[in-house]
């Protein structure tokens, strides 16, 4: 069983992500309209999934802003930002704090996220909510970065991430 660390206590994850490689299983998720929308809406697009337990920590609420400041401008990147939050409260964040260039996913219908890449913590103080991870696919659904983080309280490696995203941007400029 896949572990991740929450304030350095061990946290069993529901099982190992998706790799390198692989296919990004499609998913359901719930937009701030109370729309639904799935993966594949965003095809012929670069994803970069940020999976988080929930906007209303500091480290997540961090995490979302930054993301959206470095996906800003990325040409044919679309940043999505998943965690069981309520889609209003989802909303709310993006209004109160600017967010513009993320789509937020709310996996709280379906646990549909959850359940297809293997995210979410099944024993300790947050689970049933997502760990802390990102993917990076390109447009043809093919995942090409992840990066589950070790200790749920921490940011991602926001640079390996970034490259990952340049590198499928420059080999869409050539194609």
């Amino acid at each position: 069983m896949t572990t991740v660390n929450f304030k350095g206590n061990p946290v069993a994850i529901k099982g190992a992500l998706p790799s390198i490689g692989n296919q990004a299983p499609d998913f359901t998720f719930v937009k701030s309209d109370l729309s639904e929308g799935k993966l594949s809406d965003y095809k012929d697009m670069i994803k970069v999934i940020i999976a988080v337990p929930s906007l209303d920590t500091g480290v997540c609420n961090t995490e979302t802003r930054r993301f959206n400041e470095l996906l800003d401008n990325k040409e044919g990147v679309i940043g999505i930002v998943i965690s069981k939050d309520l889609p209003f409260a989802m909303k709310r964040f993006c209004e109160t704090e600017g967010v513009k260039n993320i789509v937020t996913a709310s996996d709280f219908r379906y646990d549909d996220f959850s359940k297809q890449y293997n995210t979410e913590m099944t024993e300790g103080l947050l689970k049933g909510l997502s760990s802390r991870a990102v993917f990076v696919i390109d447009k043809n659904n093919s995942i090409n970065f992840v990066e589950l983080v070790a200790e749920v309280t921490t940011e991602p490696a926001y640079e390996k991430v970034l490259s990952a995203v340049d590198n499928l941007v420059a080999k869409n400029a050539l194609a």
